[in-house]
């Protein structure tokens, strides 16, 4: 539950146009309007011999106090009314973006099914309807359908409505998932019976939403979360027709820096508990036909030791980063399972980085990361390998939904810039594969029309830092286009590549799309994460910075038309860059954005704040402190010149709160020494992923686009 902005939906949108070499225009004449002044109570941080006024901090009030606390609401409300206010002469254009781009979506559409114990998978959607329904087949696609969960039907009356966490008991005959109601990831379990449609009365609040059935069909375990931090503390385990009230924990963590989480091997004979933070990893486990035994430990949780466990027949596979920075592949008895017991069966590469493995009965699935790129490699049982290839410059593949643990049959996933999302079935013994499905773009695209690139920058130290690009045929490198520059960098999160139907408009009306892959992702192997985190966590920014350079010198665009985007630690990013170079950018976006560096990651009452200090480090800690304080947004902002700014938050967001953003819209209001528009929208009802509708959050991104497009003068 990192501050990672969900399914990176925020990146791709926009509208059309025919000549992709857009006419010298003029930004729109922004409306004389007065912006908030937000309230001054001055309130002194005092730390290490260092004391700081913050003059906003009164805005964590709604955190602390919930609906009480009128204050924050107006305040936030008023800048709601702010940007309304600007942006009223594009509410027509807004209103055109939204349709084109729904307009490209296939409203009825339905998922490729993916079979497990017996049963085809899939959801659908309707025409007109905003969400989907779960739906399986018995043996055969001819069969009849059963619709699991119509979460159209149960999405009425809800302003946001999210189900997860889809798990059906061994015996076929029960479904369990979680909701969230609010939008803080604090999801109620439920139990529906399949075979009556009756939804038990074994509701459970307060979950990760999902679980992990032992095969006795009555008891599961979940992840409990503490109600305050949200933070997954207790792993519990619960018997249907009990009170959830009395469930036994059988896992309290007591590292609070740890993530954890339960769920069961895909061969279904283990029940697996998982601690995890940014160093160390744990795994304890269970007989899944015994559910009344005590989990143990796997291996012992030891320094700097991250590793993941895969049970095959007569054997466990373990992927881990012991002794080998970029990961290695290994193997120990059943039971023997202890660190010593660890035999090498893939070595470590320097070259290459071994980001995950799909067992099989009889094959395991590697993906592998070489220069950037993913690659697919099948290992057989007598040992023989080989490579799935791919043939695009720049592309994203990875391992699909392959829950059944004796295909033969691997389900992978494809895209690229230009390529639509596109699911394929890989015979992993003819070695031959078939397209069982390719996004739809309503209206028709033909992928000739555009081009991508991959380029490298280099960063200030003369590290050379990936871009992707793409862009439609015709653009010439003059330096007149308008360019949106894309980064995130955190958590070995990767920024890849990825179709976006949406995104066609904005490629459509001139502009440039870019990704750039710095440090703090893990695009380039493990090392590539490990300078981009902690005390070298300025290189993140410092990246973004030569790439956005770059794109200038080789006249993809000039400062007068280039613009960036981040959201969530990416909107970190978005914070640092207006700091250290704030005349490079025409504009800038930054959604649900973190950056209250310090005072979030003091304040341990704070979701996620406890969880991420080996990613920040802990400013209880001087020489943590100094370092986040050099490069913190909030506390950085100065009397300068500042680009145009357009800030998005959500008032129930769980991962970034929403004072976050506020108090830095707040200081940047007082300090900023130029006439650039500072907009900030609060989402009332939504968190941090937005809204939970397949077509409402396109109302969002419409905002964001028309904010570049009055910035680039364009009207239609």
């Amino acid at each position: 539950m990192k501050r990672i902005l969900p399914g990176l939906i925020l990146l791709s949108a926009i509208t059309a146009c025919n000549n992709p070499q857009k006419k010298e225009m003029k930004a729109i004449k922004w409306p004389d309007a007065k912006a908030p002044v937000a309230e001054i109570i001055p309130h002194k941080r005092a730390i290490h011999g260092d004391t700081v006024v913050d003059n906003y901090y009164w805005m964590i009030d709604y955190f602390k106090k919930g609906p009480d606390s009128t204050k924050v609401v107006d305040y936030l409300k008023a800048e709601n009314a702010y940007l309304d206010t600007m942006m009223k002469s594009t509410d027509t254009f807004q209103a055109d973006l939204f349709k084109e781009m729904k307009g490209r979506i296939k409203e009825k559409d339905e998922s490729v099914p993916v079979f497990k114990n017996g049963y085809y998978y899939y959801s659908r959607t309707e025409d007109g309807q905003q969400y989907y329904k779960y739906c399986r087949k018995k043996g055969s696609l001819t069969a009849a359908e059963e619709i699991l969960l119509d979460v159209d039907q149960l999405a009425k009356g809800h302003a946001y409505y999210s189900a997860t966490g889809f798990s059906v008991s061994p015996d076929n005959k029960l479904l369990a998932f979680g909701v969230d109601q609010v939008s803080r990831r604090q999801y109620t379990i439920n139990i529906k019976n399949l075979e009556t449609g009756e939804i038990l009365k074994d509701a459970i609040p307060n979950t990760e939403g999902g679980v992990a059935w032992a095969n006795d069909n009555k008891t599961f375990f979940y992840t409990a979360k503490n109600a305050v931090t949200l933070l997954s503390e207790k792993i519990k385990k619960h018997t249907l027709g009990t009170d959830a009230k009395a469930d036994a924990v059988v896992y309290d963590e007591k590292d609070n820096t740890n993530y954890i989480g339960v769920g069961k091997s895909k061969n279904g004979r283990y029940i697996f508990i998982v601690s995890q933070g940014t160093l160390t990893a744990e795994y304890k486990m269970i007989d899944a036909d015994h559910p009344e035994t005590p989990f143990k430990v796997f291996a012992a949780r030891s320094k700097d030791v991250l590793y993941d466990v895969m049970p095959v027949d007569d054997k466990f596979l373990i992927l881990t980063n012991w002794n080998a920075k970029n990961f290695r592949l290994m193997e120990c008895p059943l039971d023997k399972t202890a660190k010593e017991n660890w035999k090498e069966v893939i070595p470590h590469r320097a070259d290459v980085l071994l980001e995950g493995a799909d067992e099989f009965k009889d094959y395991t699935v590697l993906s592998e990361r070489k220069n950037g790129l993913t690659e697919l490699r099948v290992l057989k049982k007598d040992g023989s390998d080989y490579y799935i290839k791919f043939d695009e410059p720049v592309y994203d593949a990875g391992v699909g939904s392959n829950p059944e643990y004796n295909s033969t049959t691997l389900r992978y996933n494809y895209t690229s810039l230009t390529t639509p999302n596109s699911v394929y079935d890989y015979n992993l013994i003819k070695k031959d594969q078939k397209l069982m499905k390719q996004q739809e773009v309503v209206g028709g695209y033909n992928p000739k029309d555009y081009v991508t690139e991959r380029v490298f920058a280099t960063a200030k130290d003369g590290t050379k830092v990936p871009v992707a690009l793409v862009y439609k045929k015709g653009f010439e490198k003059n330096g007149k286009s308008p360019l949106l520059l894309y980064g995130y960098g955190s958590y070995g999160s990767n920024s890849d590549v990825y179709f976006s139907s949406p995104r066609l408009s904005l490629l459509n009306r001139g502009f440039v799309f870019a990704i750039a892959n710095i440090r703090g992702g893990q695009e380039m192997g493990r090392q590539w994460y490990e300078d981009g985190k902690l005390m070298k966590k300025k290189n993140t920014f410092t990246d973004f910075i030569a790439a956005g350079e770059y794109l200038i010198e080789q006249k993809y665009t000039s400062k007068g038309h280039l613009y960036a985007h981040g959201g969530s630690a990416g909107g970190l990013l978005m914070g640092a860059v207006v700091n250290l170079a704030p005349d490079l950018w025409n504009g800038v976006i930054a959604d649900v954005p973190f950056v209250d560096v310090i005072n979030t990651m003091l304040d341990e009452s704070i979701p996620l704040t406890t969880n991420e200090f080996d990613e920040w480090g802990n400013p209880k800690q001087k020489a943590a402190y100094d370092y986040m304080k050099s490069y913190s947004p909030y506390e950085n902002v100065e009397k300068k010149a500042y680009p145009n700014i357009l800030v998005t938050t959500g008032l129930h967001d769980s991962q970034v709160q929403y004072f976050e953003p506020a108090k830095w819209v707040a200081k940047l209001r007082a300090a900023k020494t130029d006439k650039n528009v500072l907009l900030l929208k609060t989402n009332m009802e939504f968190g941090h992923g937005g809204a939970s509708g397949r077509f409402d959050y396109l109302k969002d991104v419409s905002l964001r686009w028309a904010f570049l497009f009055a910035l680039e003068g364009i009207t239609e």
